[in-house]
Parts: C-alpha cells; structure tokens; sequence
C-alpha cells in the first residue's frame, strides 16, 4: 500500500504490532519507493531489534524521500544510541 501511486497515507501507527525486525525490513523498502508519501510512522513497543532498526537507518540516510518522523521508542533490543542516532537522521 506504502507504494502505490494513489496512496494518500500520511501518518501510520503501528505501536504494539510485534512486526520484528523483518517487517522492519519490509517497511524500510516501502518507504524506499518513489512513489510513498508517508510522513510520520510510529512503531513504538514493535519487537524491533538492531537489524530492523539498522534497516530503517539506511533507509533515512540515503532514500528518505518523505519521512519526517520515525518513532522506535520502547523496544528494548534497539540500544538507545542507536534510537538517537536514527533520531538525528
């Protein structure tokens, strides 16, 4: 959905949805596309881990396009250098 040119999704909260690092993964490439206008995504409590967290790190650094906001606070396997790191990005 994140990926279709008709997708008009500005704000997604998936807090508490245990999506793990391989959906973290899965949404760092959604967001990838050129044609996602996603704003604010909050994966708060997600059961996200330095893979996933590292996924959409790399994904801000060099495709970001859009994204504004990226909460991962409240999952415990992300160090929280990593959390401010992805923060300031």
């Amino acid at each position: 959905a994140l990926c279709h040119s008709n997708c008009k999704l500005q704000n997604l909260y998936l807090n508490d949805s245990n999506i793990g690092d391989d959906g973290a993964k899965c949404l760092a490439d959604g967001l990838r596309h050129p044609g996602c206008k996603l704003l604010k995504l909050y994966i708060m409590g997600s059961s996200i881990g330095v893979t996933g967290a590292e996924a959409l790190a790399d994904m801000l650094r060099y495709d970001n396009r859009t994204l504004t906001r990226l909460n991962l606070q409240e999952n415990p396997d992300i160090p929280p250098a990593l959390v401010r790191k992805i923060d300031r990005l």
